[in-house]
């Protein structure tokens, strides 16, 4: 198997030998010898933009059934190269096409004249074919571009649904631990009070807010859809088609040409090669304009593919911190939680033990779980969640725990348990 490898960065082509089994490193390593560029800055491309997998064998480059020596290429880029100048320098002329180029007027024998054009035409076939194998890898580079950015697209998808998702919970979070803190604020004077509480309630405030940082995308949003216009720019770009044209019209020119010089009589007549040479001038100007218009467009896509290299670290890094803040920002919420909770255990025990005290004074004949009866408008039974004998303030608080959460299984386990510190109560009483 042989593997044909062409060079962007100079336009020529070198072959290799594949030996058995062997690895991709193997033959990067032998592309490195014949090229200059190193290993770890080379990439290696396919006609469709997929870069060579350096997992599998080397072989890979081989397409089985292909035919032709050149018909299939392996595009090799420099990583550490985003400017191509490219090789303006046209393919070398052979002596005898050379003779007729410096003396176009010089007078050839029909047969002689023959051999000279067979092989002008060939060289004018060579430009054009050189010019459609540097495309093709233009072509590659493009492709790959757009492998990239569609990972590039489905990165900042996930990024901005993560951080829209934060945004979300953050409103709740500061809308849930202000009214916390008014409701707390309403009955800590007469109530249940934490000094060490309020404050740590106070300090999550701040770090949801410092967890607000995170969600911020919009610089990394604003480069990457400038990006993408630039990329669109790059696809509309008439640069991006094959400008080959003038030079397959002077191809078949030469071809003509060639046919004509063929039919006529190989007597003793004599020729110039001024129509020859013409359409050889013409075919290296136009390669000349091509191939710069070719490889100051390359430069941009591989300038684009760059910054798309550039910007998926930052990406990476933006999901991390978002799925930091939003690990932080449920701990806190969870953390609040089971501190209401263990407010709300506090307020039963103490509303259990005035109770029983209220019952043993006044002689009351009522059973200690009356007062875990609902409460009418006429009643004047203390509320369990309340430190005085008001109901109005233990609505309040129930008001606040009702509007955190909804455990009503652990609110009925909690209610069992006060019942049974009463019973206790009243036996010892």
């Amino acid at each position: 198997q042989i593997v044909h490898i062409l060079n962007m960065t100079s336009a020529k082509i070198v072959s290799f030998l594949l030996h058995p089994e062997e690895s991709l490193h193997s033959l990067q390593i032998r592309i490195e010898f014949e090229t200059g560029i190193s290993t770890g800055n080379q990439e290696l491309l396919l006609e469709t933009g997929i870069c060579l997998d350096p997992r599998k064998p080397a072989s890979q480059c081989v397409i089985d059934g292909v035919r032709g020596w050149d018909s299939y290429m392996v595009y090799l880029f420099d990583k550490s190269k985003t400017v191509y100048d490219g090789p303006f320098a046209s393919r070398s002329l052979s002596d005898c096409v050379n003779y007729i180029v410096q003396d176009s007027k010089i007078q050839l024998p029909v047969p002689q004249l023959r051999k000279v054009w067979a092989e002008a035409v060939h060289y004018v076939i060579g430009l054009k074919e050189d010019y459609s194998r540097l495309f093709q890898g233009q072509r590659a580079a493009m492709l790959s571009l757009l492998r990239y950015n569609a990972n590039l697209i489905k990165m900042k998808n996930n990024m901005v649904s993560a951080s829209q998702q934060l945004k979300a919970k953050l409103e709740f979070f500061h809308q849930s631990i202000r009214l916390d803190l008014e409701r707390y604020s309403d009955q800590m004077a007469y109530g249940i009070s934490s000094e060490k509480m309020l404050k740590a309630w106070k300090e999550m405030e701040e770090k949801a807010s410092q967890c607000a940082q995170a969600e911020d995308i919009g610089y990394l949003d604003e480069q990457i859809m400038a990006l993408h216009t630039e990329i669109v720019e790059l696809q509309k770009s008439p640069y991006a088609r094959r400008q080959g044209e003038v030079m397959e019209n002077l191809e078949q020119r030469a071809i003509d040409l060639y046919k004509q010089l063929k039919t006529r009589p190989p007597d003793h007549a004599y020729s110039d090669s001024t129509d020859m040479v013409k359409i050889i001038v013409q075919t290296v100007q136009s390669q000349d304009r091509v191939l710069k218009e070719l490889f100051g467009h390359l430069s941009k896509l591989l300038g684009c593919k760059q910054k798309i290299i550039d910007l998926l670290p930052k990406i990476e890094v933006a999901l991390n911190n978002i799925k930091e803040a939003d690990n932080s920002v449920m701990q806190m919420q969870g953390k609040r939680q089971r501190e209401i909770w263990h407010l709300l255990k506090i307020a039963c025990t103490q509303s259990s033990s005035r109770s029983l005290v209220s019952s043993s004074l006044e002689g009351t004949a009522s059973t200690p779980a009356a007062t875990w009866l609902p409460q009418s408008s006429s009643g004047n039974v203390p509320h369990p969640l309340s430190s005085m004998a008001t109901p109005e303030d233990g609505e309040n608080f129930v008001h606040v725990i009702e509007e955190n959460l909804n455990y009503l299984e652990l609110f009925s386990s909690i209610l069992q348990e006060a019942r049974q510190e009463q019973d206790n109560s009243m036996m010892v009483s």
